[in-house]
């Protein structure tokens, strides 16, 4: 069954969000979003992973719409996001003929959504892009929101811009062939949902805990239009991050940083969900939730299959990179607390010696071993 969300500004529709078991609806849907493009070109970007996967068949079913469909291909990988990658990108749209009136399918996980939003948003100074996500992470978090960027150097989506796709479409059967490592990474900001803005949808994850973790699709499909969901109430407030919308930064902070210092041998959302265990553990000792919720959150990312200690990580190294993230304000870090389990603050009174603290509870340390 088809299901359908609109991304509206001012009450007018930016772009939709349309998400089914089987992509068979893709060439329809694209249509009625771009109207007639026989004339016109795509070009799929898409990374080595996803690409020998899904490339053709995504081509096909544009080419049932479009003029000529062409497909650029890079490493697999966050170390592709890069100005390296997007300079590639350029050169082949250039050679191939794209101009402004053409269009980019972003096929893939985050990598390739952000990549590719970022390479639309400065073409030609801005030519149309769709979403086409293919992971967890990218179906429930990245594909939506118009954020894009690549990394710069060892920092992590340091050069960006704000550009909206003009369509998101997701078939939730691609994720069938997402490795479990990657379906769980897409989980930490799912149940970050729930935490930040919608107890009913964390109750939900308690309760279908079972579910998600044997696939069903039908949950599955539940979660992926529940976070798209509470995303969308978000961006429409906030779509710049001017206020509200940093809530959706819950864990990132420190997970950012965990993530650059770990030299990007964890997954994303593995990070975040070790930002968020510092993050409700400085949401306990400010006394705004319970002691008993801060051992459940552990719990459920741990059911999740995502870390909640992390071993090697140098906290020092960690507090140093958090002062580096992008969303610093006069050099205050805006940190994501929990008001209650199901409600986020922005708090600027987040000290250094708290998230030090925060960050030992995270840090693992083996066992001594008695003489």
């Amino acid at each position: 069954m088809k299901k359908t969300l609109a991304i509206k500004q001012n009450g007018k529709t930016i772009y939709p969000i349309c998400m089914e078991q089987g992509a068979e609806k893709l060439s329809e849907t694209f249509s009625a979003v771009m109207g007639d493009f026989t004339g016109r070109k795509v070009c799929i970007v898409t990374d080595s992973n996803v690409g020998p996967l899904h490339g053709e068949s995504v081509r096909d079913a544009l080419l049932r719409c479009a003029g000529s469909v062409e497909i650029f291909t890079f490493p697999a990988g966050e170390a592709s996001k890069t100005l390296d990658t997007v300079r590639e990108l350029y050169t082949f749209l250039i050679e191939h003929h794209f101009d402004r009136k053409d269009c980019l399918a972003a096929l893939g996980g985050g990598v390739v959504g952000d990549l590719t939003g970022y390479a639309a948003a400065t073409y030609l100074r801005g030519i149309d892009f769709i979403q086409i996500p293919t992971s967890l992470l990218a179906m429930v978090d990245s594909s939506v929101g118009g954020k894009t960027g690549v990394d710069f150097d060892a920092y992590k989506n340091m050069v960006g811009a704000f550009y909206m796709p003009r369509l998101v479409y997701m078939n939730i059967d691609f994720l069938d062939t997402l490795p479990e490592e990657h379906f769980f990474n897409g989980m930490a900001e799912v149940v970050k949902y729930g935490l930040i803005q919608d107890l009913d949808f964390y109750e939900y994850l308690l309760a279908k805990m079972a579910e998600i973790l044997a696939h069903d699709p039908e949950v599955v499909e539940e979660i992926v239009y529940r976070s798209c969901l509470c995303k969308k109430e978000v961006v429409e407030e906030d779509p710049t991050e001017k206020g509200r919308r940093a809530i959706l930064n819950f864990g990132h902070t420190l997970g950012h940083a965990i993530e650059k210092t770990m030299d990007l041998t964890l997954l994303h959302g593995q990070c975040v969900a070790l930002g968020m265990v510092c993050a409700a553990w400085i949401s306990w000792q400010k006394g705004h939730i319970e002691k008993e919720d801060f051992y459940e959150i552990r719990d459920v990312l741990v059911a999740f299959r995502l870390p909640i200690t992390v071993e090697g990580a140098d906290i020092e190294q960690i507090l140093a990179a958090s002062k580096l993230d992008k969303k610093m304000d006069k050099g205050t870090v805006r940190f994501i607390l929990l008001r209650q389990v199901g409600d986020a603050m922005i708090s600027t009174d987040v000290t250094e010696e708290e998230m030090r603290n925060a960050l030992l509870e995270i840090l693992y340390v083996e066992d001594e071993v008695a003489d």
